[in-house]
């Protein structure tokens, strides 16, 4: 959703740290807490600096990622310096590699997954599901995949920025889809 970090030629303006920073002091007593969001945070080397500093204003302090670098995640886990992590959890594992269009094996994201539920932090794991990339039997994976999440959240496929837009023609799952994934989930008791 946010394809202008990812491809160099539609980055916008970058904001030096100390802006953000006054900006962020500024609102004190206004914001309860500050989401980390992208492309994917965890690959920013001074990230557990940068929420160091957040936190050091008085805010909580979000985490969104893709679960690509446990590491980072076990660490910002163990050292408390998170106070909500929001993963998104693409596909099964055995599609991952194709529908991300990455190398990321299987085992980095379920290992993920297990830091976020063993953490004891506040989180919610969240999959778009766009019916011509993700089936029926797909989700039916994921579910088992994120079981025992506090909240697992399927999310339409909103058809507006996307790296790849040949996606954009295809149909988002509709009100009837939505609620008969939801029930075969709840059968299984997830």
């Amino acid at each position: 959703h946010n394809p202008e970090l990812v491809d160099p030629d539609r980055h916008t303006t970058v904001w030096p740290e100390e802006r953000v920073m006054d900006d962020l002091a500024a609102r004190r007593g206004r914001l309860q807490g500050v989401v980390i969001s992208g492309g994917e945070p965890t690959l920013q080397q001074d990230l557990a600096t940068f929420i160091r500093k957040v936190r050091g204003l008085g805010f909580a302090v979000k985490l969104d990622t893709n679960g690509s670098n446990p590491d980072v995640l076990e660490r910002l886990l163990s050292d408390g310096l998170l106070d909500h992590v929001g993963m998104d959890v693409k596909a099964p594992p055995g599609s991952y590699a194709a529908l991300t269009r990455a190398g990321i094996p299987p085992s980095t994201i379920t290992r993920s997954i297990a830091a976020v539920l063993a953490s004891g932090v506040d989180h919610e794991m969240r999959t778009t599901w766009l019916p011509s990339l993700l089936s029926r039997a797909d989700l039916l994976e994921i579910a088992g995949m994120v079981r025992g999440c506090r909240r697992w959240v399927i999310q339409r496929f909103v058809p507006s920025k996307v790296l790849d837009p040949t996606v954009l023609s295809d149909q988002s799952p509709d009100d009837v889809q939505l609620a008969e994934i939801k029930a075969a989930i709840e059968a299984l008791g997830i």
